[in-house]
């Protein structure tokens, strides 16, 4: 604190500035642990959907699968049953 040494105006502003600044700095740093927390949510909710989704995913996937292809008929008469 140099404004108690000094003691002249230039000094009082300048350490008027040092505390507003150090007071910005503690007001940037609970926004940005706000901001972590939130984000720590968001991926926390996103892995849970992740494993939704891919559960979905491994139940669609046997859907997915081309048909296979039918028998193909004989043509014409036949006494036996195919």
């Amino acid at each position: 604190m140099a404004a108690t040494v000094l003691k002249s105006p230039a000094a009082v502003a300048m350490s008027i500035y040092v505390v507003r600044a150090f007071v910005q700095m503690r007001e940037q740093l609970a926004a940005n642990t706000v901001i972590l927390k939130r984000l720590a949510e968001i991926d926390k909710t996103l892995l849970q959907h992740d494993h939704v989704l891919k559960s979905i995913w491994h139940k669609l996937q046997p859907l997915l699968q081309p048909l296979p292809n039918p028998p193909k008929r004989r043509i014409g008469f036949h006494t036996e049953d195919k």
